[in-house]
């Protein structure tokens, strides 16, 4: 009996590797606090915002791409957006994102945001905005089709767009030359329907 209860210190001892991991997991939720915003959280943005951080670019070379669950060639094109996105932000173009989903699709966001996994940063139009005074407020050439890209010049202008869906030469052509135009030498705005021909000012570049 003298030697079981001898030898109880030492059990219990033994347990104390067994104990402490429970401290680490009390502790779990202010680690994840610190963790980036996930994709149920988007800030939601309306006009003002939006011109704000196309302005907070100004400088460098942004790709601003407007997408949705509910759009399929949006679906589609968005990992080349990504894919695109981590070979050219190492030269200087900054990519941006904005969802145009509604609350009762959040959901879909998370899953989609999940499986394409972007490096850049999303926003989400707010609920209840004007939308047309949205897409003419970005850019007077959009009326609301789907999806739309804007690339904006260093100069923080913009310096050419796609309306609709394009194939991933269109969009590399688009990137090289917004990266290889100086701050002050950016052509006019453009609209380049999805059913048109490849512009030839980007053709070759």
């Amino acid at each position: 009996m003298r030697r079981a209860l001898a030898a109880l210190p030492l059990l219990l001892i033994g347990f104390l590797p067994l104990i402490r991991p429970q401290t680490g997991w009390a502790q779990a939720p202010a680690q994840l606090s610190a963790k980036p915003a996930t994709p149920t959280e988007l800030p939601l943005i309306d006009l003002a915002r939006y011109k704000q951080i196309v302005a907070r670019y100004k400088g460098r070379p942004l790709l601003v791409t407007f997408w949705a669950t509910w759009c399929e060639p949006c679906r589609e094109e968005y990992p080349t957006i990504v894919r695109l996105s981590a070979k050219y932000e190492p030269k200087g173009l900054a990519v941006v994102g904005v969802d145009m989903d509604d609350n009762a699709d959040m959901n879909l966001v998370r899953h989609f945001l999940t499986q394409t996994q972007p490096m850049f940063p999303n926003f989400r139009q707010k609920p209840g905005i004007d939308l047309d005074a949205f897409y003419q407020g970005a850019n007077p050439d959009w009326h609301g089709t789907m999806p739309e890209t804007i690339f904006y010049g260093r100069d923080g202008q913009i310096a050419l767009s796609f309306v609709g869906e394009k194939t991933p030469g269109d969009f590399e052509r688009a990137i090289q030359m917004i990266l290889s135009k100086p701050r002050a030498a950016l052509p006019h705005a453009k609209t380049y329907r999805a059913q048109g021909l490849p512009s030839p000012d980007i053709a070759g570049n």
